[in-house]
């Protein structure tokens, strides 16, 4: 976490110096923030700003067949292919001396060839403002053209076929523009603060997150899924189907937000019902009456393939502005909360859900409570990251009885169950 640092405190300012340039892993995603920070205090640091730079590099690989499936990023094909690219990418610069500039790098795109595939990757580093750009370019091309000429591992790579280039971009539009969805525009760490167990988050972390108001004030979350299409939950609007009567509102905060803007037309699953204790079909799509505009604040989540699947015991985040304990009051400031899927078969047991958990729900949570969903969390996403990094929306809250209560995980409609569904309303 990255603490205030108190006007004239050059220990401070030191120490987040310090912090800054360490070049771990983790903290060169978020150390535009702490350079921020530290150029606040009064004496001044010797301290540069660190700006963001994204590079464009093409290679074919002639051991793979191009497949239509590499048309979709969502697809399996797409995703396991990609991996191995990025995984190759990662591991050149992880072993080298650019490490702690390297920050990720993302396969935008699959192309057919005539004897093979040819991946386009966007790769992001982080570099001082003093920094030599044009030399540094250089180091990078050098350093991923001797692995590709050298060592590739079970991806045979044409080293002849490698072009590269580079410049200066807003990350809000190249790389959102070239992947679609699923990135995040924040990797920064949040401040401890309860959701129910969870902790507040931090600008641009869940940018797909949504505030449904009815009347102007917080109902239920939602999900962006496209510029203009927010999926949630059905029971949302129980008796409030008027859309002039909703809005939906952007950013961490609810007021004031990134963005907002009114309702055009909401659509329940045609099987839903209001009846307790029923609570299959619980899933709906808003249409916005103008499409956003993408920020690092405002992005869309990935939708999975109806045929994935996410294994038991996989890591997921629940994100909302719903109540800290039960019965409790919505809160203005965004929470997430780290969970665990757990599998149909144990949340029907006798003591957890007695048999209610049908298909299309998905059980995510501890047995032991502590963290969880509560009221005013309802419609919003549970989402999981990826070995590429790319945020997939897993559920959508549903129900449960109470809040973190054990044995009483919450429950979640289930994304992929309702995949073809989504895709006849929405056309996504």
């Amino acid at each position: 976490m990255v603490h205030p640092v108190e006007g004239g405190d050059r220990a401070g300012c030191e120490s987040l110096k310090s912090f800054c340039s360490s070049g771990s892993v983790m903290h060169g995603a978020f150390c535009c923030l702490c350079f921020r920070v530290v150029n606040k205090c009064r004496l001044g640091c010797n301290i540069l700003d660190q700006d963001m730079y994204f590079y464009n590099g093409t290679f074919k690989i002639t051991n793979v067949q191009y497949n239509r499936e590499f048309d979709k990023h969502t697809s399996k094909e797409f995703r396991d292919l990609s991996t191995s690219v990025q995984m190759l990418v990662t591991n050149t610069f992880r072993a080298s001396i650019l490490n702690k500039k390297y920050i990720r790098s993302y396969v935008v795109k699959l192309s057919p060839d005539a004897s093979g595939v040819v991946a386009e990757l966007v790769l992001m580093f982080e570099f001082a403002s003093n920094d030599n750009r044009a030399a540094l370019s250089e180091r990078i091309k050098s350093i991923l053209l001797r692995q590709l000429q050298t060592n590739t591992g079970h991806l045979e790579i044409d080293p002849s076929t490698f072009k590269f280039s580079g410049k200066f971009l807003d990350p809000a539009k190249s790389v959102l523009s070239l992947i679609g969805c699923g990135i995040r525009g924040s990797k920064s760490p949040s401040y401890t603060d309860r959701i129910t167990g969870g902790v507040s988050a931090q600008d641009g972390e869940w940018p797909w997150q949504a505030s449904l108001q009815l009347s102007g004030i917080h109902r239920c979350g939602a999900t962006l899924i496209s510029d203009t299409w927010l999926v949630t939950a059905a029971h949302c609007f129980r008796g409030q189907l008027n859309p002039l009567r909703w809005t939906a509102s952007f950013g961490t905060v609810i007021r004031p937000p990134k963005s907002r803007r009114s309702v055009r037309n909401i659509i329940i699953h045609e099987k839903y019902t209001n009846t307790i204790p029923n609570h299959d079909y619980d899933i709906a799509v808003v249409q916005l009456s103008s499409p956003v505009e993408f920020t690092s604040d405002i992005r869309m989540v990935c939708l999975p393939e109806k045929f994935y699947v996410f294994p038991h015991d996989t890591t997921c985040f629940v994100t909302g502005w719903g109540a800290l304990q039960n019965q409790g009051p919505s809160i203005n400031n965004l929470r997430r909360g780290e969970v665990k899927i757990i599998g149909t078969d144990i949340c029907n047991r006798p003591e957890v859900y007695n048999g209610a958990i049908t298909p299309g729900m998905v059980c995510a949570g501890y047995l032991e409570g502590k963290i969880d969903a509560c009221q005013g969390d309802s419609g919003g996403p549970l989402v999981t990251e990826d070995r590429r990094g790319i945020w997939y929306l897993v559920g959508i809250v549903s129900w449960g009885d109470e809040c973190a209560k054990p044995n009483k995980p919450g429950v979640y409609t289930r994304v992929t169950y309702y995949r073809d569904w989504i895709a006849a309303k929405t056309g996504i």
